[in-house]
Protein backbone atom coordinates (compact mmCIF):
# COMPACT_ATOMS: atom_id res chain seq x y z
CA UNK A 1 0.00 0.00 0.00
CA UNK A 2 1.21 3.37 -0.99
CA UNK A 3 1.71 6.16 1.79
CA UNK A 4 -1.33 7.82 -0.03
CA UNK A 5 -3.77 5.13 0.01
CA UNK A 6 -2.92 4.07 3.51
CA UNK A 7 -3.79 8.33 4.24
CA UNK A 8 -7.10 7.64 2.63
CA UNK A 9 -7.64 4.37 4.38
CA UNK A 10 -6.96 5.56 7.48
CA UNK A 11 -9.43 9.18 6.41
CA UNK A 12 -12.38 6.92 6.03
CA UNK A 13 -11.81 4.77 8.84
CA UNK A 14 -11.70 7.72 11.49
CA UNK A 15 -15.01 9.29 9.22
CA UNK A 16 -16.70 6.11 9.23
CA UNK A 17 -16.08 5.78 13.50
CA UNK A 18 -17.21 9.58 13.59
CA UNK A 19 -20.34 8.91 11.91
CA UNK A 20 -20.97 5.65 13.94
CA UNK A 21 -20.55 7.83 17.49
CA UNK A 22 -23.02 10.46 16.11
CA UNK A 23 -25.49 7.97 15.29
CA UNK A 24 -25.24 5.95 18.42
CA UNK A 25 -25.25 9.22 20.51
CA UNK A 26 -28.32 10.11 18.37
CA UNK A 27 -29.86 6.68 19.65
CA UNK A 28 -28.78 7.00 22.79
CA UNK A 29 -30.56 10.56 23.21
CA UNK A 30 -33.43 9.53 21.80
CA UNK A 31 -33.65 6.60 24.16
CA UNK A 32 -33.61 9.41 27.54
CA UNK A 33 -35.65 11.74 25.71
CA UNK A 34 -38.91 8.67 25.74
CA UNK A 35 -37.55 7.97 29.07
CA UNK A 36 -37.91 10.99 30.57
CA UNK A 37 -41.04 11.29 28.89
CA UNK A 38 -42.12 8.00 30.52
CA UNK A 39 -41.37 8.99 33.56
CA UNK A 40 -43.40 12.20 34.01
CA UNK A 41 -46.31 10.68 32.63
CA UNK A 42 -46.06 8.17 34.96
CA UNK A 43 -45.58 10.90 38.03
CA UNK A 44 -48.58 12.33 37.14
CA UNK A 45 -50.63 9.72 37.12
CA UNK A 46 -49.25 8.44 40.10
CA UNK A 47 -49.83 11.69 41.93
CA UNK A 48 -54.10 12.32 39.87
CA UNK A 49 -54.58 8.74 41.20
CA UNK A 50 -53.30 8.77 44.81
CA UNK A 51 -53.86 12.31 45.75
CA UNK A 52 -50.25 13.38 46.91
CA UNK A 53 -47.49 14.75 45.05
CA UNK A 54 -44.36 12.64 44.66
CA UNK A 55 -42.50 14.14 47.13
CA UNK A 56 -44.88 12.80 49.67
CA UNK A 57 -45.17 9.73 48.39
CA UNK A 58 -41.07 9.11 48.50
CA UNK A 59 -41.07 10.59 52.18
CA UNK A 60 -40.12 14.16 51.42
CA UNK A 61 -43.42 15.52 52.14
CA UNK A 62 -42.57 17.04 55.76
CA UNK A 63 -40.10 19.40 53.64
CA UNK A 64 -42.43 21.34 51.84
CA UNK A 65 -44.55 21.45 55.20
CA UNK A 66 -41.98 23.08 56.94
CA UNK A 67 -41.09 25.84 54.57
Amino acid sequence: MTRSSQADASWFENAAAAQIHAEQLRAAELFNGRAAMLGFVIGVLTEALTGQGILHQIGLGTLLSQG
